[in-house]
This record gives structure tokens, C-alpha cells and sequence, in this order.
């Protein structure tokens, strides 16, 4: 249990920290400098103020100079990131991949809330991640559907190719219903994943958008042409496949 605990304490805190590169990373501001500030009053926040989702609670979703609320999102992303670090921990013990998948489980975080709000999805995520993956593939990560052997680097190249490419001709064919940063994120997925991966998150990805976007066609009149983020549905569709790929598979090819 101590060990969960531990796990579940390192989610919440780097949380505290994917915040600000959620908040930094769009409007190119350094996340490493200035210290961590109130954006109302510009007062730098004490280290006892910072204290992940356990401040907000105590300081009622306001800033403790000034009283400003504070977005219920910060406790939700630090939050969200120690639940995925305990289910990553529980679901692939302690190895050298469990904390690369962390990292990248925290990534997918980042670029979720920042498509959301600005539909974008910064180079300074993915490519740097598709250069990891590939390194990674060839010392520590499990092919996701052989866990008894690595991915390998030609596994991870042909996920990262598969990935890029597939999103590559969709924003040709729509003429731009598909950004530059959709590709490049689907090339970081494959190259850590695979390429039978990359066609599961395509799957699950699409399905869970179009359901979110005939609710906004029927709820709030939108039209065919809305633009829509489609990273958050990628990163959902991610960790479907980083979880459940062996299984959703297998289940696949028992029906047929």
C-alpha cells in the first residue's frame, strides 16, 4: 500500500507541474521561469499554497494574496495525472517502462488540455516525444501486444511512420480538417506503442469524436464545419490502447 501511496503523491506533484506547461507552453513563457504566480495579483505563490489539490481545498479555490478563484481545472489535472500514474503502476509493476509510460500518460495530459483550449498541439510535446519513443523502443518498451519481447526500434519506426502517414493523407484529403499537430501526435503514439496500436487509438479515438460531436450537432445546433479538437479523443483513445490493446484484440478476433 505504502507504495501506492508514493505513486499516486509523484502523480499529483508532477500534476502541480503539468499545469503550467498547460498554461505556459501556448504562449511560449518559459516553464521554468518565473516562479509559480497568482495570474490576477502576480504575487508568487508559497510553497504551502501549492500543496497539489490539498491547498485548493483549504484555500477554497482562491488565491491566498488576493482572493482570486481559481480554476477548479488545476486539482482536476493533478488529480487526473496521480490516477493514471497508479493505474499505469498497478497495471505494469515496477520496470523501466512503467515510468517512460508515466511520462508519456503526462504528456497526453498536457496535450489534452491544451487542444482544448487553444487547438493546438505544441512541437515541444511531440517532437521531442517521437525521438524518446524511438530510443526507448530499443532498450525498455514491451511490444504492446508481446509483452515478452521489446518493440524494438523498426517496431517503433513503422508505428511512428503508420501513424503520421494515416493522419498525413486524412488532412490532405479534408484540405485541413486535419491540423499538423493531430499528425505529429499520432507519429509520437506509434512510435511508443506500434502500429497495431496506432489503429486501435484511430478506432477509439474517432468513435468517442463523433459521438461528442453529433451532441454538439443536436444540443448546440452546431454545424459540420465546427472545428472540434480531436486530441483529446486521440489521448483517450492512447490510453485505451496502452491498457486494454492485448484484450480489445483478442476480443476482436474471437468474434470473427
Amino acid at each position: 500500500m505504502i507504495y501506492q501511496v508514493f505513486v499516486f503523491a509523484v502523480g499529483l506533484s508532477i500534476g502541480s507541474f503539468l499545469n503550467v506547461c498547460i498554461y505556459r507552453l501556448p504562449k511560449d513563457i518559459s516553464i521554468v521561469r518565473p516562479p509559480s504566480h497568482c495570474p490576477s495579483c502576480q504575487n508568487p505563490i508559497k510553497p504551502w499554497h501549492n500543496v497539489p489539490v490539498i491547498s485548493y481545498l483549504l484555500l477554497m479555490g482562491r488565491c491566498g494574496y488576493c482572493g482570486a478563484p481559481i480554476s477548479l481545472r488545476y486539482p482536476l489535472v493533478e488529480f487526473l495525472n496521480g490516477l493514471l500514474y497508479l493505474y499505469i503502476f498497478h497495471k505494469f509493476g515496477v520496470s523501466p517502462h512503467t515510468v517512460f509510460y508515466m511520462a508519456f500518460a503526462s504528456a497526453l495530459v498536457v496535450i489534452t488540455f491544451i487542444d482544448l483550449d487553444f487547438q493546438i498541439i505544441p512541437d515541444e510535446i511531440t517532437l521531442p516525444g517521437m525521438l524518446l519513443g524511438l530510443a526507448a523502443a530499443m532498450f525498455i518498451l514491451p511490444d504492446p501486444h508481446n509483452l515478452s519481447r521489446l518493440l524494438g526500434l523498426k517496431g517503433s519506426l513503422i508505428g511512428l511512420l503508420t501513424g503520421g502517414t494515416i493522419f498525413y493523407v486524412i488532412a490532405l484529403v479534408s484540405r485541413g480538417g486535419m491540423g499538423g499537430g493531430d499528425i505529429k501526435m499520432m507519429g509520437l503514439v506509434g512510435s511508443v506503442l506500434g502500429w497495431q496500436s496506432v489503429l486501435l487509438t484511430i478506432f477509439v479515438g474517432s468513435f468517442f469524436g463523433s459521438i461528442y460531436g453529433l451532441g454538439l450537432i443536436v444540443f448546440k445546433g452546431a454545424g459540420r464545419k465546427s472545428r472540434v479538437p480531436f486530441g483529446p479523443f486521440l489521448a483517450l483513445g492512447t490510453l485505451f490502447s496502452l491498457f486494454f490493446a492485448r484484450d480489445a484484440i483478442a476480443l476482436y478476433w474471437r468474434l470473427i
